[in-house]
């Protein structure tokens, strides 16, 4: 019941809806396209350097390429990374904090140091350095995605440790373990589900940090490679152009920033939706 109310308050929330719907068309149009002309972005034509129109909707580049099959391919591609880097990273970050939190003591301690650890390590650095020796494997844009998971767990797992640390001293958690529930249970069952809002809203933070990482790498020329590329690809080639043929720049650009937005808006709404403490409507 609980989750249907708040499935309900998720919907009811303008913003998180409007950006459901952004993210949700951008993904089916990226997938649909990628289905009908899968090597579309590749494709050349005799039509260099032509501004938008019908036959290109946001033009073409100075080889022939459509820009909008290179963009709706390029935002599957960054969507790709973000969502292996969402799930690795807050698989990764609940598990760690919630026994940081849960267990307290050494186990706490050591977790709580390799936190810090990883926090102080300057991201975008270890990311070029890691990026410049593996971008050229196979599947670049999932070592990018791997790569990214490395250092954005974290702040994921902060937070659960303070969600659990709040919720492990309740009535009922010292009633499961008065009856002899393990503690795997009593963690599972009764201690992260109190703790699902501010998971939600970590892994929506991690989805658009991992869209900016990658556009950040491919800014420097170590995100994907060719003959793949990302939003982030698109954007870092378009620059140069920007001043004369400004929708090499822009429209990736707008895309790029209209998918942060959407994923921010959707945390939004998952936090109102999913936050135990919010007034009933």
């Amino acid at each position: 019941m609980a989750s249907t109310a708040g499935a309900r308050q998720l919907l009811r929330h303008p913003g998180a809806a409007l950006g459901a719907c952004g993210l949700a068309a951008v993904f089916a149009a990226a997938t649909v396209a990628g289905r009908i002309a899968p090597d579309g972005h590749r494709r050349l034509s005799a039509d260099f350097s032509q501004a938008p129109s019908l036959r290109h909707p946001m033009g073409t580049d100075a080889i022939g390429h459509d820009l909008f099959l290179q963009v709706l391919h390029g935002a599957q591609k960054s969507l790709q990374v973000a969502m292996v880097v969402t799930v690795l990273a807050t698989v990764t970050g609940t598990t760690l904090g919630a026994l940081a939190g849960y267990r307290g003591g050494w186990v706490d301690s050591l977790i709580s140091r390799l936190t810090d650890l990883v926090l102080t390590v300057p991201v975008i650095v270890v990311l070029v350095v890691a990026a410049a020796r593996l971008r050229e494997q196979r599947e670049s844009w999932l070592v990018i995605a791997l790569l990214i998971s490395v250092v954005a767990w974290p702040q994921t797992a902060r937070v659960v440790r303070a969600a659990v640390l709040s919720v492990r001293e309740r009535t009922f958690v010292s009633a499961a373990q008065a009856l002899g529930a393990s503690p795997l249970r009593i963690l599972v069952v009764d201690v992260l589900p109190n703790a699902v809002a501010p998971i939600a809203v970590s892994a929506t933070l991690t989805m658009a940090t991992a869209v900016l990482l990658e556009t950040a790498l491919s800014f420097l020329g170590l995100g994907v490679a060719a003959p793949e590329t990302s939003l982030g690809r698109l954007v870092a080639t378009g620059q140069s152009a920007a001043g004369t043929r400004p929708w090499l720049f822009y429209f990736p650009g707008i895309v790029l920033v209209t998918m942060c937005v959407c994923v921010a808006a959707i945390g939004e709404g998952l936090r109102s939706a999913l936050d135990p403490g919010r007034d009933d409507r």
